[in-house]
């Protein structure tokens, strides 16, 4: 079973998912956490750990890719968080900046940070592609 963390793409990703006839047998939750206060209350992120590194943060996406499994049934989780813009960006985080992590009971942690180009829906867009993908190269890796 998969669950899925989102927070600067809002569910888009499990939208994605459910759009696949069958996915109920394999997928099982999906947390949107746009709000630090929802990253800590529904998944467990710890409020040091947004006040010292920030939502958009490898530390952050880790501790959802974490909670997500925590907090569900499911082996596999994917979190997702960024700045898909307008606003938001910072000379240290600019607009693009997301990061990833994939958590399983099968395999260590893993993480990705991307720098996506375009507008706020080819950010979310892009982020979506790249969680999938990476998903599908780790579970490729698991047969």
């Amino acid at each position: 079973m998969l669950s899925t963390a989102e927070s600067c793409t809002g569910g888009f990703l499990s939208k994605v998912i459910t759009d696949i006839p069958g996915s109920s047998a394999w997928f099982e939750r999906g947390f949107i956490v746009y709000s630090e206060q929802a990253k800590c209350e529904l998944l467990g992120v710890q409020p040091a750990t947004l006040t010292q590194f920030g939502a958009v943060s490898q530390e952050t996406v880790q501790e959802m890719a974490q909670g997500a499994l925590k907090h569900s049934h499911a082996q596999v989780s994917v979190a997702i968080t960024g700045i898909a813009g307008p606003s938001g960006a910072t000379p240290s985080k600019p607009l693009g900046l997301v990061w990833l992590a994939w958590a399983s009971q099968a395999w260590p942690l893993k993480t990705s940070v991307y720098q996506f180009v375009g507008d706020r829906e080819a950010v979310r867009t892009q982020s979506v592609k790249a969680a999938l993908t990476g998903l599908e190269a780790l579970l490729r890796q698991q047969i």
